[in-house]
């Protein structure tokens, strides 16, 4: 299939790379990138740690894009689009005219969750978002944050390092429960504590007020600054009418084509197919957009590709780095190496014998070797594996 204009859709990780990556693969024709932001493509992972903190001022790629012959389209959102019924591309709609196009790359990303009410209330999605709450982070504001997931536990972390008096309110019993469950998230709680945090489990939060935020059982917790991290929702209500199938995000298959093979799918906004875990897959984590970018940008040349990694991702927060691969649905024992009283543990799920996901907390090396095993499928030795003196490399046997 030879494509002589392609539009990549989305400035973010998943975008930008894809646009550098077909150019690497020598694509040499029209190549626009629409990016509904105003800055070039950046990266996200540093805004929730150095940037809100105000080390980092740029996380911008070093790419040279007027050397690559990309045309960044930069303030333009998509707002449509209409794929031809018998011949490959389309037009695609944005808040600055038509764009038609041969190949079309789909990489919107996500849009954060927010709260009803009429106060003001802060997300961290954006380098926008951080700019505008960095300056409200001084010694004894009072920050209350709605959700103790990753971003929340992150912007937490920096808050309290800035002197706030931070007020964390989670509707589940538990930090972290949606990603790990209750059991396990609970043993994260004594960090909010030890930052100085007011950890406030089972408190659901119904809107955002001047002032403040209204709980459900009907107080009103006043607060200087309210930031909400309770989740983010794939962007394609956009592409509601274009025929494309939707089912929470752009469904794709292995080699993330959608049913027109001239249009391809990734990053958080992809549904993509995973023969290894045996149903369509949305992750929102950087790891993953990553991979996905070179695939993608081989897939729309007519390569014969499978994306089908171990999901992964990582977290900084209250002085540890906690890191998770794999994915646990299904597992029906957990098994514990070390203490989670200790600085460093780990835990591992299984399903029988065998490996499905591993978190660790300040045990770097244990992930790195769990996710080896992981790619190429393992069993596990218990008595091994719950020695946290035994490197777990040694615990992970082939099936």
């Amino acid at each position: 299939m030879t494509l002589d204009n392609i539009l990549v859709v989305g400035g973010g990780l998943a975008g930008a790379h894809v646009a550098t990556a077909l150019r690497a693969r020598g694509y040499r024709n029209a190549l626009t990138l629409v990016s509904a932001e105003h800055h070039r493509p950046y990266d996200r992972p540093p805004l929730t740690k150095s940037v809100l903190a105000g080390d980092v001022a740029d996380t911008s790629f070093p790419t040279d894009w007027a050397d690559l012959g990309i045309d960044l389209r930069l303030g333009e959102r998509a707002e449509a689009l209409d794929l031809h019924d018998r011949l490959p591309g389309g037009i695609l709609k944005t808040t600055a005219g038509a764009l038609t196009f041969g190949g079309l790359v789909l990489a919107t990303g996500a849009e954060p969750v927010r709260l009803p009410g009429e106060g003001q209330q802060h997300v961290v999605r954006t380098v926008d978002d951080v700019r505008a709450l960095h300056p409200l982070l001084r010694p004894g504001t009072h920050l209350a944050l709605v959700g103790a997931g990753w971003i929340g536990a992150e912007v937490a972390t920096v808050a309290a390092a800035k002197g706030c008096r931070v007020t964390v309110l989670e509707a589940d019993r538990a930090p972290l429960t949606a990603a790990v469950g209750a059991r396990i998230g609970a043993w994260t709680a004594p960090w909010y504590a030890e930052a100085g945090v007011d950890l406030r489990c089972g408190t659901a939060v119904t809107s955002v007020d001047p002032g403040g935020l209204r709980l459900a059982d009907g107080e009103f917790l006043a607060a200087d600054v309210v930031v909400v991290g309770i989740g983010a929702r794939p962007s394609v209500g956009w592409l509601e009418d274009s025929g494309l199938e939707i089912a929470r995000g752009v469904v794709v298959d292995d080699s993330l084509r959608t049913a027109r093979p001239e249009v391809v799918a990734l990053g958080d906004c992809a549904a993509w197919w995973s023969k290894r875990y045996g149903r369509h897959m949305v992750v929102e984590h950087w790891d993953t957009a990553l991979k996905a970018s070179e695939l993608a940008a081989a897939s729309l040349l007519g390569e014969d590709v499978c994306h089908d990694p171990v999901p992964y991702f990582w977290s900084e927060q209250f002085g540890r780095m906690v890191q998770y691969t794999g994915a646990h649905q299904g597992a029906d024992q957990v098994v514990l190496r070390g203490s989670p009283e200790d600085t460093e543990w780990a835990v591992l799920w299984l399903a029988g014998d065998r490996l499905l996901a591993i978190l660790t907390v300040n045990r770097p090396r244990d992930l790195v070797q769990a996710r080896r095993a992981l790619t190429a499928g393992c069993v596990v030795d218990l008595p091994a594996a719950t020695d946290p003196g035994t490197a777990l490399r040694d615990a992970l046997l082939a099936p």
